[in-house]
């Protein structure tokens, strides 16, 4: 996003997160409720064309939202969403891009109080790498011809009672209503959004072998060191990796054997 949508969805996120800090608000219905506001504005085109019209009142704009969704959604998301409405967009897919996100994060909010962000985040990479080993998985999961139900069924019987349910709620979100996305680039996006949630960079780091307690303690302090924020391993095993490890930070890969790694971090550090 760009421009004023940028600026509209940091102050969406903040009140978000003023929501979420209270105990009167629970997360996960948010996240469902702001799913199901996606979903509807993804259908109409012209309501979505209507609150993001910059020509129509703000605050006719957030009536409107009020009339329509008011009596079946909690109060908490009529307010937030109506708050969305008052603001400026660039691009009409932007507002519900924004309530997408902010889905997602009040599931991740969610998980993060009952303390199974970690494993959240964890699962959404290993999901990610068996999708992406699996032509067969991704093809069914992704086949324009299968109805809702079917994909929902099949993720269940991967994902039930295997992973957490905050994990299953937002990968059958993305597999049901993928909006034009991959399905490796949507949950490379949620495990990232699960980082944030810690604020922490995510490093994917691939080895020959398995790397031991001692390694991991040691690459993670030596990358947060390197990158100055806190950062999750999502880990994973190739006996053909060049080198020995593969580690990539966002755009930046680093190749190389783990000890090489280790020493050149150790003298940038103290240099």
């Amino acid at each position: 996003m760009n421009g004023a949508s940028r600026e509209a969805l940091a102050a969406a996120r903040e009140r978000l997160d003023a929501l979420t800090n209270s105990t009167s608000v629970d997360a996960a219905q948010l996240a469902d409720e702001l799913a199901a506001v996606t979903a509807l504005l993804d259908r109409e085109a012209g309501l979505r064309r209507v609150l993001t019209d910059p020509a129509q009142p703000a605050e006719a704009k957030a009536e409107l939202v009020q009339r329509l969704i008011g009596a079946q959604v909690s109060g908490a998301t009529a307010d937030l969403v109506a708050g969305m409405a008052r603001s400026r967009w660039s691009q009409t897919r932007d507002l519900v891009d924004a309530l997408e996100e902010l889905a997602n994060i009040a599931d991740l909010t969610a998980a993060e109080k009952t303390g199974t962000l970690d494993d959240a985040e964890d699962e959404l990479f290993r999901f990610g790498r068996i999708v992406s080993s699996s032509t067969e998985l991704r093809a069914a999961l992704t086949d324009r011809a299968a109805g809702t139900a079917a994909k929902t069924e099949l993720l269940h019987r991967l994902l039930g009672g295997r992973a957490k349910p905050v994990t299953e709620r937002l990968v059958a979100r993305l597999v049901t209503a993928p909006r034009g996305r991959s399905l490796e680039s949507g949950l490379e996006s949620l495990s990232k959004l699960a980082a944030e949630r810690r604020d922490r960079m995510v490093a994917v780091v691939t080895s020959a072998v398995p790397l031991s307690d001692g390694q991991k303690q040691r690459l993670g302090a030596a990358l947060a060191k390197l990158y100055g924020r806190r950062m999750h391993l999502n880990l994973d095993v190739d006996p053909e990796v060049v080198g020995g490890i593969r580690v990539q930070v966002g755009d930046e890969v680093i190749n190389g054997s783990l000890a090489d790694r280790l020493e050149e971090a150790a003298r940038r550090m103290a240099s």
